[in-house]
């Protein structure tokens, strides 16, 4: 299933990233509004209030704050990232993070927390080999960001949960 969010998305990339990890954490355990696998698409720019002396962008910061926002849940993939090829300052359009992100980046001994105050996406991502570099791409269309939830079966818990792909316990925070 294919689901758009809105292709106008503003306000605070952090605040932003929240709800739309609480949308794919209802897919993932209710199958509302749609059913796993499902697709969530969004559009649109968002706005990040600086208070540290990091590097990255608005995507990069979209997908850090999601790291934190959907931590070590399965099944999804999240890509940030700007239709020109660029975010911020950087060489990199956006970030990547999936459910192996949280994990890896404890493993190096990267407190995603710690990152996103001091709004340094660029270098929590780019050890990780999660920057999503394009180059420039000549068009400018908007910030796009992409969820895809897969259907996990193994995890799930019950005949009914598998039907729907379904798995219990998470809820959004």
């Amino acid at each position: 299933m294919i689901l758009i969010l809105s292709s106008r998305f503003e306000g605070e990339t952090r605040d932003v990233a929240r709800f739309h990890a609480c949308v794919a954490r209802e897919v993932t355990a209710s199958g509302n509004p749609v059913r796993a696998p499902a697709c969530i698409l969004s559009g649109g720019e968002t706005t990040v209030t600086l208070t540290g002396k990091g590097l990255g962008g608005r995507n990069q910061e979209f997908a850090l704050a999601s790291v934190s926002a959907l931590g070590g849940t399965e099944d999804i993939v999240l890509l940030s990232a700007g239709t020109d090829g660029t975010d911020g300052p950087t060489d990199a359009a956006g970030a990547i993070m999936d459910s192996t992100t949280f994990e890896r980046a404890g493993a190096k001994g990267l407190d995603p927390a710690a990152y996103l105050e001091n709004n340094d996406a660029y270098n929590f991502f780019d050890p990780l080999g999660d920057l999503f570099k394009t180059g420039p791409t000549q068009t400018n269309v908007m910030d796009l960001r992409i969820i895809l939830i897969r259907i996990n079966y193994a995890s799930s818990r019950t005949e009914g949960d598998r039907k729907f792909g379904v798995r219990g316990g998470q809820r959004c925070r």
